[in-house]
């Protein structure tokens, strides 16, 4: 069974269960692995007080380890969940913010819809044309493409997204990114305990696991909806575990 296929369950779209698990090999139990990744992309924890919280549980493993695991499983919780996502909305917001990498400003390119959904996350060494192009060309590839993209006044994305997506409406008018602005504050919040992220995979390992996060605790995908919402993360990592 490959990683993506999906059953069909009263009408919903699940992952299929792996042939090969990726938890094999590990000390570990899968519920233990994916408990601690997902208690990182929730909260504002730190490695070292992941490992405190997880200690008193009287679970052993260092904060090497727990990067590890969010290294490894994050992108795989990611793909298992991609079949049982919602459509993305037709209108897009689209801006970019600084993130320290190593000491290093980076650039983080971010699109959101209209449901307030986290459609792509990108993250550049630099900030022009060339990873404005690149991150629209991915966000254009993965999904289907939007009918208004509203953007700040930058004039890498003003430039690139008209020739990428000229079929659709483009604002680039004063005050209009300001959702995208308000999930920098709280993408910026979730990094401060982190104390700067080493190097650029990492950071963007991070930067998507937390919105997928998000868009789970929103009820963007197929995933814990029969929980209620408080439960509905811990639920869709639970469904999740099989597929990966």
């Amino acid at each position: 069974m490959r990683q993506g296929d999906v059953m069909r369950r009263n009408g919903r779209a699940r992952p299929l269960v792996q042939v090969r698990s990726a938890f094999t090999g590990f000390r570990f139990l899968p519920e233990v692995i994916l408990l601690a990744v997902r208690w990182y992309l929730r909260y504002g924890l730190s490695f070292r007080g992941l490992e405190e919280i997880l200690a008193e549980r009287v679970i052993d493993a260092d904060r090497v380890t727990l990067f590890r695991w969010v290294q490894r499983f994050t992108p795989l919780l990611i793909d298992a969940a991609r079949p049982c996502r919602h459509a993305v909305g037709d209108r897009w917001f689209v801006d970019g913010t600084c993130v320290r990498v190593s000491g290093i400003w980076r650039y983080a390119y971010r699109a959101f819809d209209r449901h307030g959904r986290v459609v792509d996350v990108f993250v550049s060494e630099h900030r022009g044309i060339a990873s404005a192009r690149a991150f629209v060309a991915t966000s254009v590839l993965a999904h289907r493409i939007a009918t208004e993209v509203i953007a700040d006044r930058g004039a890498a994305l003003a430039n690139v997204t008209p020739d990428l997506i000229p079929a659709a409406f483009h604002d680039a008018g004063q005050c209009e990114s300001n959702r995208c602005e308000a999930g920098h504050g709280r993408l910026k919040a979730r990094l401060r305990p982190m104390r700067g992220l080493r190097t650029d995979r990492a950071a963007s390992v991070v930067i998507r696991g937390r919105a997928f996060v998000q868009n789970v605790r929103r009820g963007h995908y197929e995933l814990g909806v029969e929980a209620s919402p408080v439960f509905r993360l811990a639920a869709a990592f639970d469904e999740l575990q099989p597929a990966i």
